[in-house]
């Protein structure tokens, strides 16, 4: 078995994935998921030790290590790096090789990425200057409503109706919400509202670039089922959801380390 490692240090959370390959045969070994914290290379380096330590393996045995991110440019150890956007693609080609168009929305930016065959990112279009539309939006909302942000899934789809929430920025939402609050309207239908609303600004995002079945989304936010579902019904398409989105940087950042070993 070779191993290779693809390290994804993003604003909000680090990832890391250990690839193995084996007679041409890719496989995920292991991964983990860290909050990035001050310091994204010494919290990148934990992440890699306590995986290799898991599959009782050492740097000697990692063929090759890629890192992808807002941080890569700070890391200490690899010497290899590509962007988050053709890791992303690349990602999700591995375990969605029927992909056109991927979602991504991260703790603070949202991007949608249209893919070509063989994973090649065709065009793409970003939001990192706003925190609308992202997990950070997501989070905010979770603190006014003193709500879990796990639980919005399950309330959205439990939740009736909705109401609208009418601004994009993430501070006239808080007071958008606070002033629904105050009006008596139930914390279920807000909840709902918020999830359309981050749909919304991906619909915008996806629209520049054209929707193309098959339709993955990635980032923590697709743990959302509020917002899934969401963007299911505003773009009319079945949307596809890894196991666990918010590693598909990572995984392509392995992938390219394979490539650059051989």
């Amino acid at each position: 078995m070779k191993y290779y490692l693809g390290v994804d240090i993003g604003s909000a959370t680090a990832k890391i994935v250990l690839l193995g390959s084996l007679d041409s045969e890719d496989s995920i070994v292991d991964y983990e998921i860290k909050e990035t914290g001050p310091d994204g290379n010494k919290t990148a380096r934990e992440l890699i030790d306590n995986v290799l330590s898991r599959q009782k393996l050492s740097l000697k045995d990692i063929k090759e290590i890629v890192v992808t991110g807002y941080g890569r440019i700070r890391v200490d150890f690899s010497h290899n790096s590509k962007t988050e956007i053709s890791c992303h693609a690349k990602g999700i080609y591995f375990l969605f090789p029927k992909v056109r168009t991927v979602i991504d929305i991260g703790g603070q930016d949202s991007k949608v990425i249209k893919v070509g065959k063989n994973g090649t990112v065709l065009d793409f279009v970003m939001n990192d200057k706003c925190a609308a539309g992202t997990g950070r939006f997501l989070e905010v909302m979770s603190k006014v409503l003193q709500v879990s942000l796990k639980d919005f899934g399950d309330i959205h789809l439990k939740a009736p109706d909705y109401v609208e929430i009418t601004n994009i920025c993430t501070v006239f939402a808080e007071s958008e919400i606070i002033t629904l609050i105050s009006e008596g309207v139930s914390k279920e239908k807000i909840i709902k509202g918020i999830n359309y609303s981050v749909a919304k600004r991906a619909l915008s995002l996806a629209k520049r670039v054209g929707i193309e079945e098959e339709v993955v989304i990635s980032g923590g936010v697709a743990k959302n089922m509020g917002v899934v579902k969401a963007l299911e019904e505003l773009i009319g398409v079945e949307i596809k959801v890894p196991s666990e989105p918010q590693i598909m940087g990572a995984l392509g950042a392995a992938l390219f380390a394979k490539e650059i070993s051989q």
